[in-house]
């Protein structure tokens, strides 16, 4: 489950055109399927650097499924890393651990787009079902 939402928002900006950059600590690498044309950097302070949006996610692995995710506090999205960006805003796809992924400054603040981003999954859901509904009775 974890891998569900960073594979498909990959897939999703690959196929966009947009430039993707995907950090993560070495060995907790998403599925190849999905993330063609994406740069990969591991260092995050790196990948920060002018970014436009940060879009952050837990950790698991997907070549080794069920290992442990990464425990240390120095991935986590703080004010000094988004200070890195072109004053990104920040995205999630709920829920988060609060001061494990992001610290309450970033998720509360003025840049993140977390509960308009949570907001619009009532229109995706109504789309999703409206399709299938279309489909099933032709």
């Amino acid at each position: 489950l974890p891998q569900a939402v960073p594979n498909s928002f990959a897939q999703w900006i690959g196929k966009a055109g947009y430039e993707l950059v995907i950090t993560h600590p070495e060995g907790y690498e998403l599925d190849t399927n999905f993330t063609h044309g994406a740069k990969i950097e591991y260092d995050q302070r790196k990948a920060f650097e002018g970014a436009h949006f940060i879009y952050a996610k837990n950790w698991s692995s997907y070549k080794e499924y069920g290992k442990t995710p990464y425990q240390k506090n120095d991935w986590i999205v703080d004010q000094e890393k988004m200070q890195l960006t072109d004053n990104a805003y920040f995205m999630h796809c709920l829920p988060v651990r609060r001061n494990v992924i992001v610290s309450d400054e970033v998720i509360d603040g003025k840049r993140s787009l977390i509960l308009p981003q949570a907001a619009n999954r009532v229109w995706a859901a109504q789309a999703v079902l409206k399709k299938m509904l279309e489909v099933h009775h032709k």
